[in-house]
């Protein structure tokens, strides 16, 4: 491209991270872009693995995605999960049934002796996707929290409680024996660019850094590294993260969410209706872009994708 950029890593989770995803894969060479996924939102289901956030990317980029609602396959039928709750399973969490054959393929490739990331690899590539996916371990990472109704998993809070209960403390189940995937490690320091994804970072992207390694690896990356907020008029676009913030006492708007990356970015987008928080994230040494961040379909995000991508070269170098 015009810009240099030929090697872009994207730190990614959730439904904006899936559309910032889709945006760089249309913005970007052919296997240009590697997507780093959170797995702190994975957990089991009637004995099988789930990857939500690895899913939702996977079926954003092959153009499987239901497109409504955010997740899950386009026009899926549940009549695997209206068995499941005829024989008294709980049914609250929502999987399809074109849903439920990639989890039982998953699992079935695991049983073999596939990793995960070889799982997820060989997934993108029969799906006909044109970007790297791959998860920030291979390791077990849980996000639970801790609520006033007491320690709940990332699902059962997100989905089963549907983000009700007052949030006291978030932890990472697991990442302090965790090893970063290699492959996101590799891709990480062949990067000429580095995208934060505007993913919620209590529930996506801080749980992806604690790998102790990767989060080494950005930090020491000459490459330009960029964060996109997650907020507009300092509210979530999709999901719970201002009424986190507020629950955890923690500072909000795009500024609290930019300080939560510091030492990790050279630069952050932000909506333009956020203008007023530019002064503060520019104190911490961060470069600030203005603009409109809404993806409201893929056309969007491309357009977002080549802004961030213009922004990078004024950055500069570190040494």
């Amino acid at each position: 491209m015009e810009t240099g950029v030929q090697k872009v890593v994207l730190l990614a989770g959730g439904v904006g991270g899936a559309r910032m995803a889709e945006g760089l894969m249309r913005a970007l060479p052919e296997g240009a872009l590697t997507v780093v996924v959170n797995v702190g939102d994975d957990d089991t289901f009637y004995g099988l693995l789930v990857c939500p956030d690895i899913d939702t990317i996977l079926y954003t980029l092959s153009d499987r995605i239901d497109r409504g609602q955010g997740w899950g396959v386009a026009n899926d039928t549940v009549n695997g999960l209206n068995v499941l709750r005829d024989l008294g399973a709980p049914v609250w969490m929502k999987l399809g049934d074109a849903d439920f054959g990639l989890h039982i393929w998953r699992n079935w490739r695991m049983s073999q002796g596939a990793s995960l990331s070889e799982v997820t690899e060989e997934c993108a590539t029969r799906f006909g996707i044109k970007a790297r996916i791959l998860p920030a371990t291979d390791d077990p990472v849980r996000t639970r929290l801790m609520t006033e109704k007491g320690l709940l998993d990332f699902q059962n809070w997100f989905v089963g409680e549907r983000c009700q209960p007052a949030v006291r403390e978030i932890s990472y189940a697991g990442a302090e024996e965790a090893a970063a995937s290699p492959q996101a490690l590799a891709a990480i320091r062949e990067a000429d660019l580095i995208v934060f994804a505007p993913s919620n970072p209590l529930l996506s992207l801080e749980p992806l850094l604690s790998a102790k390694a990767l989060r080494e690896a950005v930090a020491a990356s000459h490459a330009p590294r960029i964060g996109v907020s997650p907020l507009i008029g300092g509210k979530a676009v999709k999901g719970p993260l201002d009424k986190l913030l507020a629950d955890l006492g923690q500072p909000g708007g795009a500024a609290g969410v930019a300080a939560r990356y510091k030492g990790l970015i050279d630069g952050f987008l932000v909506d333009s209706d956020d203008v007023n928080d530019i002064a503060a994230i520019e104190a911490d040494g961060i470069s600030v872009h203005a603009t409109d961040i809404l993806m409201r379909d893929p056309a969007g995000a491309e357009r977002l994708a080549r802004e961030l991508i213009g922004f990078a070269p004024t950055l500069g170098a570190r040494a």
